[in-house]
């Protein structure tokens, strides 16, 4: 009789990867005054790096879930990552990772290190990691990649700050963390064939958005956004509607 899909006999490798399940968060604190929906708070990470856990699923960053996929394993990793670099990632986040033992992504803005968001019209100013705080959360094991260098609409930019936004960030995280970022992230999830071509030729490896709509590939790579209401019921949801929805994608090798 043949193994049962899910029997341990039966060999994973001959089935296709499930898409990559990529986690979207920002700011991690008190989500009281939040309109835009971005934070969640420690409990709540708590709870739902928990949830992960109890599915035999462990969050990691981005590069470790790129490579376990292109090995062919990875099944069991979700990808974590942390947009904007808020200066609660640090005091916040960091301490309910090392709980769960997971890693993460930290999507940084090199030309706003130590300001806040001014790019958030509504609600209150958050402030950003300095400098000193980014090298803190890489010496965590913390994967530093870029989020643009000033969070603009890469849709909406010239050519000159389009290559300053891809390219330029790249240069100065690599100074700064002594190593070169393989990661990015597009401002606002939005992104266009020009944009994803910038990001690529400024050398990235992969690069993350929201809905990447007909644009696929390592450098368009859809995300789920997770928030403080989404609590075990509505991860079940996200997790397994996701999977259904997105195709598996071509991970960088």
């Amino acid at each position: 009789m043949a193994a049962p899909v899910d029997s341990p006999d039966t060999d994973t490798r001959t089935r296709p990867a499930p898409a990559l399940f990529i986690a979207m968060y920002h700011s991690v604190g008190d989500p009281t005054d939040d309109p835009y929906r971005i934070t969640v708070t420690p409990e709540r990470l708590d709870r739902q790096l928990g949830w992960f856990g109890r599915r035999g699923l462990r969050g990691v960053s981005m590069a470790e879930l790129l490579a376990a996929r292109a090995r062919g394993e990875g099944r069991d990793l979700v990808g974590l990552t942390f947009d904007d670099g808020y200066a609660d990632f640090v005091s916040e986040a960091l301490p309910v990772l090392r709980r769960h033992d997971c890693g993460a992504t930290l999507f940084v803005l090199p030309g706003r290190l130590g300001g806040d968001n001014a790019w958030d019209p509504l609600g209150p100013r958050k402030r950003l990691l300095t400098a000193d705080g980014v090298r803190q959360a890489a010496a965590e094991g913390v994967e530093i990649g870029s989020h643009g260098l000033t969070h603009v609409d890469l849709t909406k930019a010239d050519d000159v700050t389009l290559k300053s936004e891809a390219e330029g960030s790249r240069t100065v995280l690599a100074e700064l963390t002594g190593a070169e970022p393989a990661g990015f992230c597009y401002p606002y999830g939005t992104l266009d064939q020009r944009a994803v071509d910038a990001v690529r030729e400024a050398g990235y490896a992969y690069a993350c958005a929201i809905d990447p709509g007909p644009l696929g590939g390592p450098h368009a790579l859809p995300r789920v956004h997770i928030g403080q209401n989404d609590t075990a019921a509505r991860l079940f949801l996200k997790y397994r509607l996701h999977r259904l929805r997105r195709r598996p994608v071509e991970e960088p090798r």
